[in-house]
């Protein structure tokens, strides 16, 4: 099921595919908020850029994202703070809350009409055991330099113990935006080109060879810009995230609301809630119910969030459903930078942990500090070469020994089982939204096998 915003993608034309080899600077693969977002920066300050996609600009994840435009990731900086270090959480804190900046500053300077509100972000919560996280998360952040308020009541109808407040946040319409971006990237020379899959990068000499069917890009850059990475080796991030799915849901409350914030809620399962604008009213906007891509589902996510929403709005009329996914790291803090130290100019941006629209832009400033030698402020703290394999050794060993049987299933293929393309784990079925998903790296199929999520690059046989 396509998402809310994709309606609006009639509006756009389409960008032809890859038709012939070509030379550039860069070439980004990946067409959502990161490769955008990095290919605009570069192509502002002169730089050849090349993207390339295999479906549209703005597809799968940022197409299913919320829109939230904020520097408040749940109740992270707690947690930032405990397992990092106070430094650490600040500059994360600092880094997020000069994206949310650099953002509206995009949005100014390039005129692009995306629906940009600026609201409060609220985390809440109904649970007594919650309520102290709340508290020591207002301290935290406090502490860390960020306007934040411990609040009792919030603009949803529903009653909560307590909430924290982030002010000066925003939220916007992803595919406007992306569409946006991608005009300014054209106007400063750049090339996108749609349904054009990489299905392979070469390295000669000190040039990089991104191959497409139909075409090739030789570039001295590479940047691996597709959610999760295309290729497993030597960056092995196969073995340091997996993949989540969100659901989400769109309605009329057949009332006349405008919520003054973005709300989420603390404990588990978590519901997130916005307004949407669209035609000559506001819409509700609900996602939740995140599961590990292949895991079990317990009942049915969308008639779950459909419950949630008429509880607090009885006349509400579903309208649109869709789900996402995102990568999710072991300590929960993107990998940005080098995709690995035996490959040079090559970079990546992954593990976004469900807050890929302040990530992406801290993405794109990270790398395009790197390729022109710029010592980038934020770096350090989301170095994509980094492995904590001793705070967590046991999600560790998890990937490792799904990793180590799905190598060993792709040799001795199941008759039973269809086995994903990507490194041979076994597939379950999803019978709410009829395909076959791999909860080892969380590629997805449809029923007939076709690849519809990555990092699969190739479709299943499925009889």
């Amino acid at each position: 099921m396509e998402s809310f915003w994709d309606l609006e993608r009639n509006y756009y034309n389409k960008f032809k595919s890859l038709s012939k080899d070509i030379n550039a600077d860069i070439c980004v693969i990946g067409a959502g908020l990161t490769g955008l977002t990095t290919a605009y920066y570069l192509s502002k300050i002169g730089k050849k850029v090349v993207i390339l996609d295999k479906d549209r600009i703005c597809s799968h994840t940022s197409c299913g994202t919320t829109g939230k435009v904020t520097s408040q990731h749940g109740l992270i900086y707690k947690y930032l703070k405990d397992s990092q270090g106070k430094e650490f959480a600040e500059k994360y804190l600092k880094a997020n809350e000069k994206a949310v900046q650099n953002i509206k500053k995009i949005i100014q300077d390039e005129n692009i009409e995306c629906d940009f509100e600026q609201k409060s972000a609220y985390v809440y919560t109904q649970s007594k055991e919650d309520l102290k996280k709340i508290k020591d998360e207002v301290k935290v952040t406090k502490e860390l330099g960020i306007e934040s308020e411990f609040l009792e009541n919030i603009d949803l109808p529903i009653n909560i113990l307590g909430a924290i407040e982030f002010k000066n946040q925003s939220q916007f319409h992803p595919l406007k935006y992306c569409y946006g971006l991608a005009k300014a990237i054209e106007k400063n020379d750049g090339d996108i080109f749609e349904d054009s899959k990489v299905i392979d990068v070469v390295k000669e000499d000190e040039y990089y060879n991104t191959i497409t069917k139909e075409g090739t890009v030789t570039s001295k850059y590479v940047i691996i810009a597709t959610r999760y990475p295309i290729i497993n080796f030597p960056g092995y991030y196969f073995l340091k995230m997996y993949q989540s799915t969100s659901y989400a849901m769109i309605f009329d409350t057949k009332m006349d609301i405008n919520l003054n914030g973005m709300f989420i809620n603390s404990e588990e399962p978590q519901n997130s809630f916005r307004t949407v604008k669209y035609k000559d009213k506001n819409l509700l906007l609900a996602v939740g119910y995140d599961k590990k891509t292949g895991s079990e589902i317990v009942g049915n996510p969308y008639e779950y969030l459909k419950a949630r929403v008429k509880n607090m709005f009885p006349n509400a009329e579903e309208l649109n459903y869709w789900s996402a996914e995102d990568c999710i790291t072991l300590d929960k803090i993107p990998y940005i930078g080098d995709f690995s130290k035996a490959m040079d100019n090559m970079y990546v941006a992954t593990g976004f942990n469900k807050w890929g629209v302040t990530s992406s832009n801290i993405a794109g400033n990270i790398i395009k500090d790197r390729i022109l030698g710029i010592e980038n402020e934020y770096e350090d703290i989301f170095r994509s070469s980094r492995l904590e394999m001793i705070k967590n050794k046991d999600e560790m060993m998890n990937m490792m020994k799904e990793a180590g049987e799905g190598i060993v299933v792709k040799r001795i293929k199941t008759v039973e089982t269809p086995t994903c393309s990507h490194l041979g784990c076994k597939l379950s079925w999803n019978e709410i939204e009829q395909t076959w998903d791999c909860s080892c790296h969380g590629s997805r199929f449809t029923k007939d096998g076709l690849v519809i999520e990555s990092p699969a690059l190739n479709d299943i046989e499925t009889e």
